[in-house]
């Protein structure tokens, strides 16, 4: 296949060109050409393939050398991801504070302070999933489904479901 490429400076250049037929295709990870595509007149007009070319892993990123700060994005993220595979949600936790599940208890703060190591409160995963839910939800809510850019979970699936994801559990001591 004989392509010519055509590179753009921005975001917004890069939606003018393909519109304005400078170009054919667009190529780049999906959440980027999922929210290229909103940005679109008329975005039915246009699909993304469901062929993955590339692969470029994104996530949470925090300043080298701020060990404390990594620690507790990291482990919020494991929270997250370990509430949607024990089935607690946002709508949920409330009641699954009283679980007998031991691995639930450590995750809600019943069982030990396991953000004690990060100086934080024993409720602290609580609170994170109250507020903003598991993986799950906050995927379907920004990029998935029930967002505009209506991306599906696929690698971003929890390793249970097919996909990457998954977080080690809650132990003595996090960090």
């Amino acid at each position: 296949m004989e392509f010519n490429p055509i590179v753009f400076d921005t975001s917004e250049q890069t939606v003018g060109g393909y519109q304005a037929g400078r170009c054919d295709v667009l190529t780049s990870d999906t959440s980027q050409l999922a929210a290229l595509r909103i940005q679109l007149d008329d975005p039915s007009a246009s699909m993304i393939l469901s062929e993955v070319i590339s692969k470029e892993p994104l996530g949470p990123v925090v300043r080298q050398g701020d060990d404390l700060w990594f620690n507790i994005v990291k482990w919020s993220l494991f929270a997250m991801l370990n509430a949607e595979e024990y089935g607690v949600t946002s709508e949920n936790v409330d009641e699954m504070t009283s679980s007998e599940d031991p691995n639930i208890a450590r995750l809600l703060g019943q069982d030990g302070n396991y953000g004690e190591g990060m100086n934080l409160e024993a409720d602290w995963a609580y609170n994170i999933i109250s507020q903003v839910g598991n993986y799950a939800e906050s995927f379907d809510r920004n990029v998935g489904m029930d967002s505009p850019l209506e991306i599906e979970r696929g690698v971003n699936a929890l390793w249970t479901d097919g996909g990457f994801q998954y977080a080690p559990r809650f132990a003595k001591r996090l960090a």
